[in-house]
């Protein structure tokens, strides 16, 4: 390929607090300007109520936060950049789908639908829907249908399209009315830009289709409507209203169109490239090739391991969040798996610490700037008292949990656990505990892959705590026993959005190519303690046989409180 002009692309990053705008030089992977932009209504509160794991996104927030950091990431890159941008990737969070009318309208952006959470996006760690998903696996597992989840890792879960869906449609008649049909974020972004909204021509990304709502090219789309009716009768039509062609990250989803043209500076028709979730986005923005398991670290874990076609071969791996071929990178299988809670863990944990200085500074308003410094420093200061004792002989253990279970084998129900505790224990030993867990529920993941032929040759970080956390790094290739390179990218999922913009623009002829031109580079590696790595192994086994008691405890309080209610639902009605 010749000399190529100057140009440049945007990657929209979508995560659950924000939206940032990233700007890529096509050549060298430069990022020239960056913007991000809070969620306005997400940051109030509004519509969410974490005690019932709901959470919702008004659509609003995803079109006012993607102009403002545009903008901004435009201001700082400087004067001429814009009329050089060539192209447009978006990743977001996922499953995160919202109900859309005849014309591809979220239900929300009507009056009479705009206060309605129903209506809104239905973010992925909301799991309000936990059983429907249940009636999803019943289903899959009986005589009457195929196993349609036997992609997906055999378990769908709560966090996912269909129970979503079906749940909100089964709670809201008014919706349930309204709703033609149901789209991811991913897809709906780009087809926003591009004004390509109508569900019959929107162009749904393999990504969000593979992983989440069980298209398989076997069964030529969405499982078959009998199965869909099974689930629930609210989902009549989704087969036929959802593309039975979806398309991998280097298409064009559409072009910029006038309108959004105008609102942000940019050249109108410039190529929108199909769109994808953060952490299959972020894989390849990290450089990632066959055999290599990129972790997503932030609020949650995304476990993203491309494997060659060949190497799989027929196997279906259990337990995991699906294998789509070309859902990250288009020559590869991607298997995705993850933790639902990892730094969410430990920001917990201070909420827990912090809460007297919180309830003293509403009672003595003077001292809230020391409070709030204070609270802001409990986290280092556990971090170094940690750093200081560790390992720790014994002492707090801990289960990974307090958002479910995503990976190994879903299970949302399941809660955390802190075990061996006594009265000598404190606070940096729990906060060790609860590192420690997270480290573990990594490793469980790559235990469960590699137990299963899937192979793992090298071990790629990337997100906020990959950069921040000395501690929680090389804990994790201490308790996982491998090298973890650390991407040196802090926005390396925009980043993975504009190499499929370059590609889509025409900029190189495929992702590979592309990849080899802009992916981030490494900036630091983690390396396994051997002495470490045996003293971890024995604190994994107990933390195996903690996990393997309290799902049975779980499940079976579970199972009891379903008898109760259905006891009490039979004495109504008599």
């Amino acid at each position: 390929m010749g000399e190529m002009a100057e140009s440049y692309v945007i990657g929209l990053d979508f995560g659950s607090d924000s939206g940032r705008a990233v700007i890529v030089d096509t050549h060298t992977g430069k990022e020239l300007g960056c913007g991000v932009c809070n969620y306005p209504r997400w940051m109030e509160g509004k519509y969410s109520d974490a005690a019932e794991s709901r959470f919702r996104h008004h659509p609003l927030d995803y079109i006012e936060s993607m102009t403002a950091a545009i903008k901004s990431a435009l201001l700082e890159a400087g004067e001429g950049v814009a009329d050089k941008v060539v192209g447009i990737g978006v990743d977001t969070t996922g499953s995160t789908p919202a109900p859309v009318d005849e014309k591809g309208e979220i239900l929300a952006l009507k009056p009479e639908f705009a206060e309605n959470p129903n209506a809104m996006f239905i973010l992925w760690k909301d799991h309000t829907s936990v059983e429907v998903a249940d009636r999803i696996n019943t289903l899959a597992k009986s005589d009457k249908f195929e196993d349609y989840t036997k992609f997906v890792g055999g378990i769908y879960s709560s966090e996912w399209f269909l129970s979503k869906a079906a749940y909100v449609s089964e709670q809201d008649e008014a919706v349930a009315k309204a709703a033609h049909t149901w789209v991811e974020l991913c897809d709906w972004l780009p087809a926003l830009l591009s004004d390509n909204l109508h569900p019959q021509s929107i162009k749904r990304g393999i990504c969000a289709a593979g992983h989440k709502a069980l298209w398989h090219e076997s069964w030529g789309g969405l499982p078959p409507q009998e199965f869909l009716n099974a689930i629930s009768p609210t989902l009549e039509g989704m087969r036929a209203n959802y593309s039975e062609e979806v398309y991998t990250s280097e298409a064009v989803a559409g072009r910029l169109s006038a309108e959004w043209s105008e609102k942000l500076g940019l050249k109108e028709g410039i190529a929108i490239a199909v769109g994808e979730f953060d952490c299959h986005m972020g894989a390849v923005g990290a450089g990632a090739r066959a055999g290599d398991l990129v972790k997503v670290m932030g609020t949650s874990t995304c476990d993203i391991l491309m494997v060659e076609p060949e190497e799989l071969g027929d196997k279906t791996i259990e337990g995991i969040c699906g294998q789509v071929l070309g859902s990250a990178l288009p020559d590869m299988v991607t298997l995705e798996a993850g933790q639902s809670a990892f730094g969410d863990i430990y920001a917990w944990y201070k909420r827990l610490l912090a809460w007297p200085m919180q309830q003293w500074a509403k009672d003595h308003p003077e001292d809230q700037p020391t409070m709030e410094k204070l609270e802001e420093s409990l986290l280092p200061m556990l971090t170094q008292a940690v750093s200081q004792r560790e390992p720790f002989s014994d002492g707090a253990l801990a289960l990974d949990w307090h958002n479910g279970r995503r990976t190994p084998y879903a299970n949302q129900r399941l809660t955390g656990s802190i075990n061996k505790l006594n009265l000598g224990s404190d606070a940096p030993e729990v906060f060790h505990g609860l590192v420690e867990s997270t480290a573990f529920g990594a490793k469980a993941i790559t235990e469960s892959m590699k137990d299963q032929g899937a192979p793992i040759k090298r071990v790629i970080a990337i997100g906020g705590i990959s950069k921040k956390s000395s501690l929680v790094m090389q804990m994790c290739s201490d308790v996982m026993g491998y090298e973890i390179a650390v991407v040196d990218s802090e926005q390396c999922c925009a980043l993975g959005a504009g190499i499929f913009a370059a590609v889509a623009a025409g900029t190189y002829a495929t992702t590979e190519e592309a990849q080899k031109a802009m992916a981030s580079p490494i900036c630091q590696v983690y390396h396994p303690r051997p002495t470490r790595m045996k003293h971890y192994q024995r604190r994994y086994n107990a933390y195996q046989q903690l996990g393997q008691a309290m799902e049975v405890l779980t499940m079976t309080q579970a199972e009891a409180f379903a008898e109760e209610m259905a006891e009490e639902k039979e004495e109504a009605l008599a």
